[in-house]
């Protein structure tokens, strides 16, 4: 898969910085796809995790293909938040992050681009539960995990899928200490889940998926 190639001021322009410290930048670290190999053969790294609305980007910008295409390669999964995030709320301009960075969206992009990339949203993707749904639905590199909510508000829509179609792509997450262990603890069983659904949940999915 070929990309356009990014320029220093490209990418300055999009930061809202100079393009000096940008060069800065770039001579003070290494490659990205030699960190990228050596997080996971030397360091022993399982995947990435991003953060979008917050490090103020989309996964579907063509730009940070060679890393997705790099991680792929590598054959590591990588979390990626989908969904509103409490930080920066309720502040002016919300420290700058854009939701739309968020939108499930562009996980479905991103993975209908590379089909071989293990993708797991992390959080259920409010306010775009039904989109995120959807992509997890439809693409079977796509994964699930329901941390940062508490269970007892979840939508009986994912409660109902969780029980069927998405049994096989769910995960627990915690999200701690927003949520303490007892209390999400006490309301997954409170959901009236079968006992092997809850094994596989809590770490079936997750060991088959990560590989562990």
């Amino acid at each position: 898969m070929k990309f356009n190639q990014v320029t220093i001021k490209d990418i300055a322009r999009e930061l809202g910085i100079s393009p000096s410290t940008v060069s800065r930048a770039l001579k003070d670290h290494p490659d990205i796809s030699v960190q990228t190999k050596k997080a996971v053969n030397e360091l022993g790294l399982i995947g990435f995790h991003f953060h979008p609305i917050m490090q103020h980007f989309s996964v579907d910008d063509v730009r940070f293909y060679p890393l997705f295409e790099e991680i792929a390669a590598l054959g590591v999964p990588v979390m990626i938040d989908v969904g509103m995030t409490g930080m920066g709320a309720g502040m002016p301009g919300g420290m700058g992050a854009k939701t739309r960075h968020a939108h499930p969206a562009a996980v479905d992009t991103l993975a209908a681009d590379f089909p071989s990339l293990i993708i797991i949203m992390a959080h259920p993707g409010y306010p775009w539960i039904d989109e995120t749904t959807v992509v997890a639905l439809h693409k079977a590199n796509v994964f699930w995990e329901m941390s940062g909510w508490a269970p007892k508000y979840l939508p009986e829509s994912i409660v109902r899928d969780m029980r069927g179609r998405l049994r096989d792509k769910m995960m627990f997450g915690s999200d701690y200490p927003s949520i303490p262990y007892p209390r999400l603890l006490k309301e997954w069983s409170e959901l009236g889940f079968k006992d092997e659904f809850l094994a596989n949940f809590f770490h079936g999915n997750a060991t088959r998926v990560l590989r562990l």
